[in-house]
C-alpha cells in the first residue's frame, strides 16, 4: 500500500521523483527504492512525505483504495466512508468510523442538504447552526 500510494501521491500532484526527494531530504535514488518497494523510509521521513502532500502517515502507509471504490488517498481532514444501502423506507446507516470522528450519537439530529450538482451532505444540527452564525 505505502509504494502505491507514494506514488499516486506524486503523480497527481505533477512532482518528479527528483522534486519530491529533494523536499524530504533523501536522493532520487532513495525515493525510487521506497516506490519499488526495496526500502521503507524511517517514520521522520513518512512524516516529511505526508505533510508534502496534506494526509495523514496513517493514510500514506495504511490507505487501501481498493477498499475505497479506488478512489485515492484523500486530503487530511478528508474522508471517504464507503457505500451504504437505502432502506425500503430511505433509512441509511452511517458508517461507525463516520459517526467516531464526527461524534454523532443515537438521538442527534442531522440536517440533510442537497445540491442537484454535487449531492447530499450531512451536518450535525449545531454544526450547521454554528456556521450560520454572524463572523465575531
Amino acid at each position: 500500500m505505502f509504494k502505491d500510494n507514494l506514488i499516486e501521491l506524486r503523480k497527481i500532484n505533477n512532482m518528479s521523483q527528483e522534486d519530491l526527494a529533494s523536499q524530504i531530504g533523501v536522493s532520487r535514488q532513495t525515493l525510487s527504492k521506497y516506490e519499488t518497494g526495496e526500502s521503507l523510509p524511517d517514520i521522520d521521513k513518512c512524516s516529511a512525505i505526508a505533510k508534502v502532500f496534506g494526509i495523514t502517515v496513517d493514510d500514506l502507509i495504511n490507505y487501501d483504495k481498493g477498499e475505497n471504490m479506488g478512489v485515492g488517498v484523500p486530503p487530511k481532514g478528508k474522508y471517504m466512508f464507503g457505500m451504504v444501502k437505502v432502506g425500503d423506507k430511505g433509512q441509511i446507516v452511517i458508517p461507525a468510523k463516520a459517526r467516531k470522528i464526527f461524534n454523532i450519537k443515537p438521538g442527534d439530529n442531522l440536517v440533510i442538504l442537497g445540491d442537484e450538482n454535487a449531492g447530499l451532505a450531512i451536518l450535525k444540527e449545531e454544526d450547521l447552526l454554528a456556521m450560520m452564525q454572524p463572523a465575531k
